[in-house]
C-alpha cells in the first residue's frame, strides 16, 4: 500500500472525499497497525458552507481546518460523541473531509458504522487534534491507497442532519440487481445518485 500524501489532500475537499472512498485509515497500536477501509465520507468548505465550523472563520475549536492540508481535526459533538476529520486544501482555505464510517478488515471488537462508533472503535480523540496524517513512518495515524471492494458502487447525496442539500456525502453501496431493484425502491427520500466505483 502506498501512504497518501500531503498534495493528495491539497485538493477539494469534494474530489477528496469521494477519491478516499476504498481508501485505508490506518491506525498504529502496541501490537501492530489497524487498517479500516474507508465507506462513506462527507466534504464541509470553508467560510462560505454553511454547514461548516469554518463558516464564520478562525475559532479555537476549528483551528486546524485553516491548517496545511493532510492533518487531522477531531472535535467534540453532543457531549459524547468525537468525530474525526482530515483537512484538505490548501493552508487559509479552511476545508474538511469527515469520516462517517468504515469497512473492517482486521477483528475489531466495535461497530465502524458512524463516525462516533469509528472514532470509539480506533481510540481516536482530543490527542489526535492537528496531528500530521501524512507521517507513515512515526505518526499514529495515517491514510494509505486501496481499492473499493467488488459489487459496490459510489452513491452520492446531501450531508447528514444539515439544512443545506448540496450533494457532499459519498458513500460505497451495494450494486441493486434488478431482482432486488423493487425492494430498494423508496428506502431513501433523499435525493442521490449512484455510479460505478473506478
Amino acid at each position: 500500500m502506498t501512504a497518501l500524501d500531503r498534495r493528495y489532500f491539497a485538493r477539494p475537499s469534494p474530489a477528496v472525499a469521494r477519491d478516499l472512498l476504498g481508501c485505508l485509515l490506518v491506525r498504529r497500536t502496541e501490537s501492530g497497525p489497524i487498517r479500516v477501509i474507508l465507506t462513506e465520507t462527507e466534504a464541509y468548505l470553508g467560510e462560505g458552507d454553511p454547514a461548516s465550523h469554518a463558516r464564520m472563520g478562525p475559532t479555537g475549536r476549528n483551528r486546524p481546518m485553516f491548517g496545511p492540508p493532510g492533518h487531522a481535526y477531531v472535535y467534540f459533538i453532543y457531549g459524547m460523541h468525537y468525530c474525526f476529520n482530515i483537512v484538505t486544501e490548501p493552508s487559509g482555505r479552511a476545508s474538511a473531509v469527515l469520516v462517517r464510517a468504515a469497512l473492517s478488515t482486521e477483528e475489531l471488537p466495535m461497530r465502524l458504522d458512524g463516525p462516533a462508533r469509528l472514532c470509539r472503535a480506533l481510540s481516536i480523540g482530543p490527542e489526535h487534534n492537528g496531528v500530521d496524517l501524512c507521517d507513515a513512518e512515526d505518526g499514529e495515524i495515517w491514510l494509505e491507497s486501496g481499492q473499493v471492494p467488488p459489487g459496490l458502487l459510489t452513491a452520492v447525496g446531501p450531508r447528514i442532519g444539515v439544512r443545506d442539500h448540496s450533494p457532499y456525502r459519498f458513500r460505497l453501496v451495494p450494486e441493486v440487481t434488478p431482482g432486488r431493484a423493487k425492494a430498494k425502491r423508496g428506502a431513501s427520500r433523499q435525493p442521490q445518485t449512484r455510479e460505478r466505483a473506478p
